[in-house]
């Protein structure tokens, strides 16, 4: 059944306490993505000259600078934080269930698939907290973790707070009976068949309380840890991502206080994850919650996108593909196993080549290796192994991949300079800021600043000037790279073919 039974107008539609608000100023219309102004870049220190640069002349700056360096691009996937294939432990309907494996077996091996940068949990609200106050995660949450750090890898989580797929509510027991649910109906298009949906009041005092210091307890625990990588927004409705599709509708008196909750939902994650970056779906504003607003709030707080599937509304293709340069964003898309790739040939595509030729056209940081809710290392490797090449040339290709493609020097009033023209051979802009240092071996010399966040764009050359004091010799310096975000900075890797020492250094040398 498409419809839906209101809950009347309570004073419920006033608890949300402490967001600032103005209803008449907070919608957000329809608009393009490219060009909009979402407010200034995140603020930098150190900015290094970008240009423009003069080789001659009374005004050059730059005065007779010559190629002495030159990079070329390198082979193969060149992990960085910020950019990756994402490997899913375990989706809405939990970890891998594979026929005579043990838990811990079935997820060690999908953590040591080389493929795979970042691990990606997806569990309920009941599923990590059973009593107040105290959080308690399942075995297979604590596997992902001591995995992550086994092999290197980094962890991605979300913390569903509505789920159309289990049983029962997401919320944990001792919430159920303190809030109000507004029926939602059954339908055959989404869920367990014969369901009936409910939907909590996410505007009750006692959901509000509860939810708040669920993400407090999250936060303390996650925000800035060395681990993880990403937070997805836990929002209203299915799975968090904005909507209760498709039921038209939603439980809220009205809009305003829709949008409202929503807002003091998100608010409240922007103000906890000030280290962790936090990925907000793109869903549409279909149920009529308030989405636009929070992904324009998500943008001014230099936090991330998300989408739930490639092949998608016009809305989110404009929003991923337009997003500001500096904000990354991640593609969740199912990829069918290797006997059902076959299945799908159409003009001599297949369903996985059709999906991953889609998930470069948008540009993003991340993509999910991920067989919809039939999860296991198997399934995964039943289509890789067969036709590796398409995830591979998207592995080599996702994210961001710098490094500094020409290297000049030049002397200005006997002080020695070195210009550096840095690309992007990868399909996404950098999702921060790139600093740059650049010292001798023992740090006598040492020299650093950021770029333009975002920059170097993919197809464009950015140049940025490194002043050396006097006498000083640019062969057998040390240029290294990080990604600052939200504050944090995270070690680069130069993805160049030149070899790059273990700590990260590209050591400069002649070599034009």
């Amino acid at each position: 059944m498409k419809r839906r039974f209101f809950i009347g107008k309570s004073a419920l539609a006033t608890i949300v306490a402490g967001t600032s608000w103005s209803f008449a100023n907070t919608k957000i219309p329809p608009h393009n993505w490219d060009g909009y102004d979402f407010g200034p870049p995140p603020t930098i220190t150190d900015r290094l000259y970008q240009g423009p640069f003069f080789n001659y002349g009374p005004d050059a700056n730059a005065p007779g600078a010559d190629v002495v360096m030159t990079t070329t691009p390198a082979l193969g996937s060149v992990p960085n934080f910020g950019m990756g294939m994402v490997t899913y432990i375990c989706d809405e309907i939990g970890p891998p269930k594979v026929d005579g494996e043990d838990l811990r077996t079935s997820i060690e091996k999908l953590c040591r698939l080389p493929l795979g940068d970042v691990l990606y949990l997806r569990v309920d609200w009941k599923d990590i907290q059973k009593e107040p106050g105290i959080l308690e995660f399942p075995e297979h949450w604590h596997i992902t973790f001591e995995m992550a750090k086994k092999y290197k890898k980094r962890v991605a989580f979300r913390i569903q707070l509505m789920s159309p797929v289990i049983e029962g509510h997401s919320v944990p027991d001792f919430l159920v009976d303190k809030i109000p649910f507004v029926e939602l109906g059954t339908t055959d298009e989404i869920g367990i068949r014969g369901k009936v949906h409910y939907a909590p009041r996410y505007d009750h005092p006692e959901f509000m309380k509860a939810f708040k210091e669920l993400d407090d307890l999250l936060s303390e625990k996650y925000n800035g840890h060395q681990l993880v990588e990403y937070v997805d927004t836990y929002m209203y409705g299915f799975w968090g991502e904005g909507h209760t599709w498709p039921f038209e509708g939603n439980p809220f008196p009205d809009y305003e206080t829709a949008e409202k909750t929503s807002i003091a939902l998100f608010q409240h994650q922007a103000k906890n994850w000030t280290k962790t970056p936090l990925t907000t779906n793109t869903q549409p504003d279909y149920s009529h919650v308030g989405n636009s607003e929070v992904l324009d709030r998500t943008i001014r707080s230099y936090n991330w996108l998300r989408t739930d599937t490639i092949f998608i509304e016009t809305s989110q293709i404009d929003a991923l593909s337009n997003r500001p340069p500096w904000i990354g964003a991640t593609i969740e898309q199912g990829l069918a196993t290797g006997d059902k790739n076959k299945e799908t040939n159409f003009e001599g595509i297949a369903k996985n080549e059709n999906i991953i030729a889609h998930i470069k056209d948008v540009s993003p940081n991340y993509f999910s290796l991920w067989n919809w809710h039939i999860i296991s290392a198997e399934n995964f490797l039943s289509y890789y192994t067969i036709n590796p090449k398409p995830l591979d040339d998207l592995a080599a290709s996702i994210g961001y991949r710098v490094r500094p493609s020409w290297i000049w020097f030049f002397e200005n009033e006997g002080y020695p300079g070195l210009v550096l023209g840095l690309v992007n051979d990868g399909l996404a802009a950098v999702p921060g800021a790139l600093r740059l240092s650049l010292s001798n071996a023992d740090k006598s010399v040492f020299v650093e600043g950021s770029l333009d966040p975002g920059y170097p764009l993919p197809g464009k050359v950015r140049q940025a000037l490194f002043q050396l004091p006097k006498n000083t010799s640019w062969e057998g310096l040390r240029l290294y790279a990080h990604i600052e975000v939200k504050g944090v900075r995270h070690p680069v890797s130069w993805a160049c073919h030149q070899k790059v020492e273990n700590d990260g250094a590209l050591i400069l040398k002649k070599n034009l």
